[in-house]
């Protein structure tokens, strides 16, 4: 065998090793290949949208980035997200801001997720990590803990949370907290 055939057998032999090394991975890790499943349908930036009920405005949501998904019926957004509720009149009542929100389109149900806040026009605000809509029930509700401030300046807390839209008829489900009031 020539030296250039023994020098051309043995680079190949190193190539093949090397290969076989590279392509073998750790089987504990996840794959990172994205399927079509896992890409939305549709997206779209700086969105506006708004959600009637037999024609009246209920909901106006905006947020940064919106991701569609037309076989799921579910809609998911991120990127300062907030939702201006409306009452039967069309009267503000309600603004939730939120980091994400996922929209259940064929439920009609929303969920606010992380640093959500709820601030009513009647003058209560709401401090919780999730909190879901129904909209269907008219309700807003979390199973999560919760901080409450009134126009009054009190300050509840507690785990687990369900109101109206309007806020002026809730509860916390786990109360915790000291109040300084006295009873006259």
């Amino acid at each position: 065998m020539s030296r250039v055939t023994k020098i051309s057998l043995k680079l190949s032999v190193i190539l093949f090793i090397s290969a076989v090394l590279i392509s073998c991975g750790d089987p504990t890790m996840e794959s990172t290949v994205v399927t079509s499943e896992d890409q939305p349908d549709q997206e779209s930036w700086d969105i506006t949208i708004t959600m009637t009920d037999e024609g009246l405005k209920r909901v106006v949501v905006t947020a940064g980035h919106l991701e569609k998904y037309n076989e799921r019926l579910f809609i998911y957004l991120d990127n300062n997200v907030e939702a201006d509720f409306f009452d039967l009149e069309e009267r503000h009542t309600t603004r939730l801001i939120s980091d994400r929100a996922e929209i259940d389109e064929k439920a009609n149900y929303m969920r606010a997720l992380h640093n959500v806040i709820v601030e009513s026009d009647s003058g209560i605000t709401l401090f919780t990590d999730t909190l879901s809509w129904d909209h269907d029930a008219e309700l807003i509700y979390t199973d999560d803990s919760v901080m409450i401030t009134t126009k009054q300046n009190d300050t509840l807390y507690g785990v687990g949370f369900e109101s109206d839209l309007l806020m002026n008829r809730w509860r916390i489900l786990n109360p915790s907290g000291v109040t300084s009031r006295i009873n006259d």
